[in-house]
């Protein structure tokens, strides 16, 4: 399909002085490059910071089978129950559908003897699911981790931590060497290192096979992770509550006549048969005794969430100074870019005056004149756009490879930078071409 007549005109003309034509896009290729890089550093940031916010643990919460709280009859919390069995998969899957809740994992947990050719080792063993080692955030140094399709098989793949691996193979690499656990042998597909105390000297294996070889059909606990960081509290209280639905612990408490000598009760709730903590909570309350550990609690109810906010809340404040203040720079670019477009448009009229003055004079429309030179405008900007496009991506590439900062480049600013860059070309190449369409045929034929 042939391009209508003034956009042919305006590429004949923009190609008929090529240098003059580079020269005039150079501002406005400047400006699309700044605010492609622009909007890909502050999306960069912003990702960097949630995950910064995410890999301190303030979106994970766990759930824990039976009541483990100790001395808490002071306080009308109920205890004694110890490891209680009626957290099950089916509650895990539950969980799953709970909004913001982004990843769950079931855990089964043993500490167990692990065995290799070259060493030996005893350590915690945390059967988890595909999901487990993203919501620790633990770091995989070597390999990789287990696929879902490995924990649905019962395939025997295990993670080792860094201490483990050396332990079991001193000087080796442990991956797709075996481990023999519980009599059974694990390859090896991962090896891994991790700030949690918990996790840093453990191993981690398909918690449905740990089940399995354990004789178990219900969990220890529940790893959970939200969306976002200041959705921990709220997340972990509808956790709280859609167990305590599950497990029928909203019916009334018996009569205190019929009561067990050393039973507790809760108004009409059921004492519960888990304990929900999210991991700020956990941090802030460990080694208190439970009445203190309670008054922390009940003093700050929303710890993770003004935790979290006043966080995300200052990194993102820093991020977005810096984003305006790019964002200025390439504001300034685009405007002396639109700046030479018109300088070259001008030229373009004065050069081509007689061109006009025949055109008008053999029955061209004015509006004809002006889409002329519109075209003309439109045709630099749209090239600028095109070529401040690629230069941004290369820009943005280049800043993450010379000073590590994570970049990120929104489809949206794409498509923002080639709507500005049409944008710049139309404004500031109206005048001139309303110019060119104004001439008076007469003078314009005398011109020389």
């Amino acid at each position: 399909m042939e391009a209508p007549l003034p956009f042919r005109t305006a590429g004949a003309a923009l190609t008929a002085n090529p240098l003059r034509t580079a020269l005039a896009l150079i501002g406005l290729v400047i400006g699309v490059a700044s605010v492609i890089t622009m909007a890909a550093l502050g999306s960069g940031a912003r990702a960097a910071v949630a995950d910064d916010v995410r890999s301190a643990g303030t979106n994970i919460i766990v759930v824990r089978a039976g009541n483990y709280i100790r001395g808490g009859d002071a306080v009308n919390i109920p205890s004694g129950f110890g490891r209680a069995d009626t957290l099950t998969p089916e509650d895990a899957e539950a969980i799953r559908g709970i909004t913001d809740v982004a990843m769950v994992s079931p855990v089964v947990e043993e500490r167990t003897a692990l065995l290799a050719d070259t060493g030996d080792s005893f350590a915690q063993v945390h059967g988890v699911s595909d999901e487990g080692p993203l919501i620790y955030q633990v770091r995989i140094q070597d390999g990789d981790n287990f696929a879902a399709s490995d924990v649905r098989n019962r395939r025997a793949v295990v993670l080792l931590s860094s201490p483990v691996e050396a332990e079991l193979f001193p000087g080796h690499s442990g991956v797709g060497r075996t481990v023999v656990i519980r009599e059974r042998e694990f390859e090896v597909v991962g090896i891994y290192q991790s700030s949690d105390r918990k996790l840093a000297e453990a191993a981690m294996v398909p918690h449905t096979l740990l089940a399995d070889l354990l004789g178990r059909t219900y969990l220890q606990a529940v790893a959970i992770a939200t969306q976002r960081a200041g959705d921990a509290s709220r997340v972990a209280r509808d956790v709280a509550n859609l167990l305590r639905e599950r497990h029928e612990l909203t019916r009334a408490a018996p009569p205190a006549e019929s009561a067990a000598p050393h039973s507790f009760r809760r108004g009409t709730r059921l004492p519960d048969d888990f304990v929900v903590r999210t991991q700020a909570t956990e941090a802030l309350t460990q080694g208190l005794y439970t009445t203190a550990a309670a008054f922390v609690l009940a003093s700050m109810p929303k710890l993770d969430e003004v935790t979290s906010e006043e966080m995300v809340g200052t990194l993102n404040r820093a991020t977005s100074t810096m984003t305006l203040l790019l964002g200025a720079l390439a504001g300034v670019s685009l405007i002396v870019g639109g700046v030479g477009i018109m300088n070259v448009m001008l030229l373009a009229v004065t050069e081509r005056t007689r061109e006009i003055g025949l055109r008008l004079a053999v029955g061209a429309r004015r509006r004809d004149v002006m889409w002329q030179f519109l075209a003309e405008a439109i045709g630099l900007a749209a090239l600028g756009g095109l070529f401040g496009v690629a230069l941004g991506g290369m820009s943005s590439t280049l800043v993450e490879a010379l000073f590590g900062w994570r970049t990120l480049i929104p489809a949206v600013a794409i498509g923002g930078a080639a709507v500005l860059a049409m944008g710049v070309g139309v404004f500031f190449g109206w005048y001139p071409a309303r110019r060119a369409s104004r001439l008076d045929p007469i003078v314009a034929l005398r011109s020389e």
